[in-house]
């Protein structure tokens, strides 16, 4: 059985999926009434599965006429949009982070399913099993490497 962060998500996606504006403008505590939960939760999803790694620009608005806009970004150009992750990754980045970006790289067809799972093994915590500060740093640094490699023939 699913969780309700999945239901949210998924309900949340498809609306977006239906919008002819190609964003979508809710309110948290209707949809917090919706699925029974509390607006926290609401907060959560978004907070997790609506990142800028994800492809998801959000803008919010908290207090009595509060909102929640959601957008999915839209590429123009390959090159560009690799060099607009290269400039989101920081000197460190943690792995979840780091496997959104390569969902995202995947999503967008930049790289096939296979290239996914071996840039995601690179930066496994399994395989840096260094102190987290170097691990999130040489995990950035392995992850701008293999973007630059993608961006150029």
């Amino acid at each position: 059985m699913r969780n309700i962060s999945d239901v949210i998500e998924n309900h949340l996606k498809l609306i977006l999926e239906q919008s002819k504006s190609g964003f979508i403008v809710i309110q948290r505590s209707e949809l917090a009434d919706k699925f029974q939960c509390v607006p926290s939760q609401i907060n959560y999803v978004i907070n997790t599965r609506f990142t800028v790694e994800k492809g998801y620009v959000v803008e919010s608005k908290r207090g009595g006429g509060g909102f929640i806009r959601i957008q999915k970004v839209q590429l123009i150009k390959n090159q560009e949009f690799m060099q607009m992750v290269l400039d989101m990754i920081e000197d460190e980045i943690p792995q979840a982070t780091s496997e959104d970006i390569i969902d995202r790289l995947l999503e967008v067809g930049i790289v096939t399913e296979r290239e996914a799972r071996i840039m995601k093994s690179v930066i496994h915590r399994n395989i840096l099993s260094f102190q987290i500060q170097i691990r999130d740093q040489l995990r950035s640094k392995l992850l701008k490497a293999m973007i630059i490699s993608l961006m150029y023939k």
